[in-house]
């Protein structure tokens, strides 16, 4: 019997190179899959509690957009508030001090040290207020034992503490102090011990009183024209202080 052949099929023809178009493309596809893996190129912003992207905490000079700034918080009173109403409320800016834990030591060294230096704090318009992340029972407390004459803030959730930056990681609260006046602008913004967080406003209010007085101080009269010997003599003085300006250096 005659046999039948069978016909062989051709060989698939070899895949030609990829061009530098293609690979360009590949290269972009892997990097987008790697993405939606959960490894996305760069770090995205935490959100913040009023809703923004994290910021950097604020510093001196900075002009704080007062509206959401830190959330809501309470008085040891149980009234709510938020920062933007006490400064509202204030007549020149608000003092902040930070303290992590109402009625301990350090803490009520502090405290006490805001209240025997009250008046003169606040004689220029300045309102103080204590902030720590305790209850209001707790504050309240801490506020009539030691007879404290401002309130006492309470931020169980930490916003406030962590918008002035003196939040500690991962829990609890850097004792600092925080100044901001009427326009928003930061004045004192700095962690420090309980003496330092009131020498730290003392300086400040001390340095506004310095620029208020200078601003009323009346100009002085234009002086009459000194003599030639008059001129002669001061000159010679001027010249003598020179002197012993460059013996001191």
């Amino acid at each position: 019997m005659p046999v039948e052949l069978r016909k062989r099929k051709a060989p698939a023809p070899a895949p030609e190179p990829p061009t530098k178009k293609q690979t360009k493309v590949s290269k972009v596809a892997a990097k987008v899959k790697e993405t939606v893996k959960g490894k996305p190129a760069k770090p995205v912003k935490s959100a913040s509690a009023n809703g923004s992207s994290k910021a950097a905490k604020p510093v001196v000079g900075d002009i704080v957009a007062l509206d959401g700034f830190g959330g809501e918080i309470e008085t040891n009173d149980g009234e709510k508030t938020t920062l933007k109403a006490l400064v509202d409320e204030s007549k020149s800016g608000v003092v902040i001090f930070t303290y992590p834990k109402a009625s301990t030591p350090g803490c009520t060294t502090q405290a006490c040290l805001f209240r025997d230096s009250y008046e003169p704090l606040t004689k220029g318009g300045l309102a103080i207020y204590g902030l720590s992340s305790d209850s209001p029972k707790a504050n309240t407390t801490f506020k009539t034992k030691q007879n404290l004459p401002y309130p006492l803030l309470c931020d169980p959730s930490a916003t406030l503490i962590g918008a002035i930056g003196l939040k500690k990681a991962p829990k609890g609260t850097t004792r600092g102090v925080f100044v901001i006046d009427k326009a928003g602008k930061v004045l004192l913004a700095e962690p420090g011990g309980p003496a330092a967080t009131v020498d730290a406003v003392k300086k400040l209010v001390a340095e506004d009183e310095g620029d208020d007085a200078a601003k009323e101080e009346p100009a002085d009269e234009k002086p009459a024209e000194k003599s030639t010997e008059e001129a002669k003599s001061t000159n010679g003085e001027a010249t003598e202080d020179k002197k012993a300006d460059g013996a001191d250096e």
